[in-house]
């Protein structure tokens, strides 16, 4: 029976958060420089996402390949 009370609740005070680690500013508030890490990560990023696209074209390309087999063997089905 002898819980305490809890801790009261800290706010963020008011106004900008500061910088967060890893990002330079430069400039005009809302601009950002991304540091080199951050152009690392949008580079894989764009080489998966045209690896996507590549396997999304291949798959395509197979399915059309089937249909044309199944369909050339129904066509000329006795």
């Amino acid at each position: 029976m002898g819980r305490h009370p809890p801790a009261p609740r800290q706010h963020r005070p008011a106004g900008r958060p500061p910088p967060r680690p890893g990002v330079q500013h430069q400039g005009p508030p809302g601009t950002l420089m991304p540091d080199d890490t951050e152009q690392r990560r949008l580079a894989l990023e764009k080489k998966r996402e045209r690896y996507v696209w590549y396997y999304l074209g291949y798959f395509l390309f197979g399915i059309h390949i089937v249909a044309f087999v199944m369909i050339y063997a129904v066509t000329h089905a006795k």
